[in-house]
């Protein structure tokens, strides 16, 4: 049995420790797996410590009570018509309850999240290197929209 809960203050460490699943895959040589963990830690500690409406951390706990996963989504603008919508900005699963449907889970509380705001769509990003979560997503409904380029300059 899964369960899912608004993020309480006694949840930061372990929200905290799951951003270091989030480079758990082959990362491109200009990125460190420690710069992937910090930017997702600053925006969900900033998300916790001054909550919103337009945003919402929840953790996945097992029947057990045991921390399985978060999830981190807020609401953005969409660049092209300028409608509200949702964004997953952090979606993590323990290494211990990965393939028990925590992933799928949280996700369609994200949907959900959108939804009772009236959003019409729900968007995430996901590395290229990262093939299981574009998998997963993929199997999910999702479909990739845009895909960034870069190129260093020095």
């Amino acid at each position: 049995m899964l369960t899912l809960r608004p993020a309480v203050s006694g949840d930061r460490a372990f929200l905290m420790a799951m951003t270091e699943r989030l480079a758990d895959f082959p990362i491109p040589a200009w990125r460190t797996a420690e710069q992937i963990a910090a930017a997702d830690r600053r925006q969900m500690i900033t998300a916790a410590d001054h909550p919103t409406p337009d945003a919402t951390i929840l953790v996945a706990e097992t029947g057990e009570g045991l921390p399985a996963g978060c999830l981190f989504v807020t609401t953005r603008q969409d660049y092209f018509n300028g409608r509200p919508g949702a964004h997953v900005e952090v979606l993590v699963v323990s290494v211990t309850a990965q393939g028990r449907g925590v992933g799928r889970t949280l996700l369609e509380a994200a949907e959900a999240w959108a939804r009772n705001r009236g959003y019409g769509h729900l968007t995430l990003s996901a590395f290229v290197g990262n093939a299981h979560a574009r998998a997963v997503y993929e199997h999910l409904g999702y479909e990739a929209e845009i895909v960034t380029y870069r190129k260093a300059l020095a």
